[in-house]
């Protein structure tokens, strides 16, 4: 892969992220973003765990979706104060996926402030990921295309981004917005997968309290360096092409695929990673011939 060093900044004006970074649709991190709340010090695993301990959430590691079982049911689940504990404990690849604040412990809502940036954030869904020291995410894009400020706290954390351009080197699964199951993208094998080193993107560590800008339909990966949590706040599409491709992503593609995979199970998961492969592979013997 060709990674990048993404655009650092300390603080920012909403008229210079607009004009650079929006409307650009470049990502962006803002060092200690979150440091200027006045609630920051309560953003940390002991203040969830003493506030929301006693809740039983659902737990996910970093094997694929089994296609011969509801691909988006949890591993197992745990109460929040035991799933900390574990995490702080000792390696692990649990993770949660997509708390949401409003509902699950909104008093959570009052220890940040959204920033003014322009964009125009849809207050339902602020929501918070958890890892282990050994969680990771695997490289997807969101279904629903929209641009969001994504927040991290406590340990480190690694992130690629690539846009959409680069999806024909990414081995991108048909009616999917993941690429193949099987490309470890810490350790990536060119051998295996030769397209992937044509794929140009972004690497990013992230540290306690710093935002990444993340623009609708980017390939993310992330990858936990040390036990911790992230705030994702995001943005509907604001550009009517964007909404109607939204609708085709959240009504058609998706429901597509899910019935597939419900008619035929893992037989349309492994036509699908064959299919990945073999467009990937037409991709990556044009862009040879224009070597």
């Amino acid at each position: 892969m060709i990674l990048q060093n993404i655009d650092v900044v300390n603080d920012i004006s909403k008229e210079d992220f607009q004009k650079n970074y929006f409307k650009k649709k470049k990502p962006l991190l803002i060092k200690n973003f979150a440091s200027r709340w006045d609630a920051f010090d309560l953003w940390n695993l002991n203040y969830i765990r003493e506030k929301a301990g006693e809740q039983e959430v659902p737990l996910y590691d970093n094997k694929p979706a089994n296609a011969a079982k509801n691909s988006d049911a949890p591993v197992t689940h745990m109460k929040m104060k035991d799933y900390i504990d574990t995490i702080k404990s000792k390696p692990s690849d649990l993770r949660i996926f997509f708390y949401i604040i409003t509902d699950r412990l909104p008093e959570l809502l009052k220890n940040f402030t959204y920033p003014d940036l322009g964009i125009k954030f849809f207050k339902r869904l602020p929501t918070l990921f958890f890892g282990g020291s050994e969680a990771h995410v695997l490289m997807h894009y969101d279904v629903d295309l929209g641009d969001f400020l994504h927040i991290h706290f406590e340990g480190k954390k690694r992130i690629l981004l690539f846009d959409q351009e680069q999806s024909e080197f990414l081995y991108k699964v048909p009616l999917s917005v993941h690429t193949i199951y099987d490309v470890d993208y810490e350790n990536p094998d060119y051998e295996k997968f030769p397209a992937l080193q044509y794929a140009k993107g972004y690497e990013i560590f992230m540290e306690h309290g710093d935002a990444l800008f993340i623009p609708g339909a980017f390939w993310h990966f992330n990858r936990y360096l040390e036990p911790g949590f992230s705030m994702s706040l995001r943005a509907l599409p604001n550009k009517p092409n964007v909404f109607v491709n939204m609708l085709y992503h959240v009504f058609i593609m998706r429901y597509t695929d899910k019935i597939l995979r419900k008619m035929f199970k893992a037989k349309w998961v492994d036509y699908k990673q064959k299919w990945a492969y073999k467009k990937s592979t037409k991709a990556l013997e044009k862009h040879s011939k224009k070597k």
